[in-house]
């Protein structure tokens, strides 16, 4: 890959299937449950990189995505709403809302070349952007937050790895208990 658009493309992409591959095959209280202090669930990471997409790739470049954000017109609304799922939105609806704002973010990335400008209202003096430091950004952004789905998966099961068919821990019968008393034995040492 020489373009540097089809290489951008190509790791948010890869990105965006290891986040959603990290809801496969658990339940919906699973994928939902907070898994730290700070509320991080699975469905609520799919559902926040729709959303940040859907503003990044959209109103940016004049785009706005079609569809009203939940929080929408909400006076009370909570900053943070975007980073769970309601009850009232299934897995269904959320993965199918990131389907449609990756298609809506393809659009707007294949009209427009690496240098076309952007305004990111939130970025205040870090503009104008060009649609190069969006993808740059989105990708950081999208692989930042799989790797928060990669180790909340593993704390609910187990299950590790970048995607089933490229994993980065194979089971290829290490000894992971033996590696992590390694690991606790030299932090004990600072007790």
């Amino acid at each position: 890959m020489t373009d540097p658009k089809s290489t951008l493309v190509t790791y948010l992409q890869r990105a965006r299937d290891s986040l959603v591959w990290k809801l496969e095959g658990l339940s919906e209280h699973d994928i939902r449950r907070p898994m730290t202090p700070t509320g991080t669930s699975l469905l609520g990471l799919v559902k926040h990189c729709a959303w940040v997409e859907a503003g990044y790739f959209g109103e940016t470049f004049g785009r706005p995505f079609p569809e009203p954000a939940p929080w929408d017109g909400e006076e009370e609304a909570d900053p943070h709403d975007d980073l769970y799922a309601f009850a009232t939105e299934s897995r269904e609806d959320l993965l199918s809302l990131y389907t449609r704002v990756q298609a809506w973010a393809g659009e707007t990335i294949d009209s427009l070349d690496l240098d076309a400008e952007g305004h990111v209202k939130w970025w205040g003096d870090r503009n104008p952007v060009t649609l190069h430091w969006i993808l740059v950004h989105c990708v950081a952004e999208v692989q930042h937050h799989a790797g928060h789905a990669d180790i909340v998966r593993e704390m609910i099961d187990g299950a590790t790895g970048y995607l089933p068919e490229h994993s980065n821990h194979p089971d290829d019968g290490y000894d992971w208990p033996a590696y992590l008393a390694r690991v606790q034995a030299a932090a004990d040492t600072y007790k």
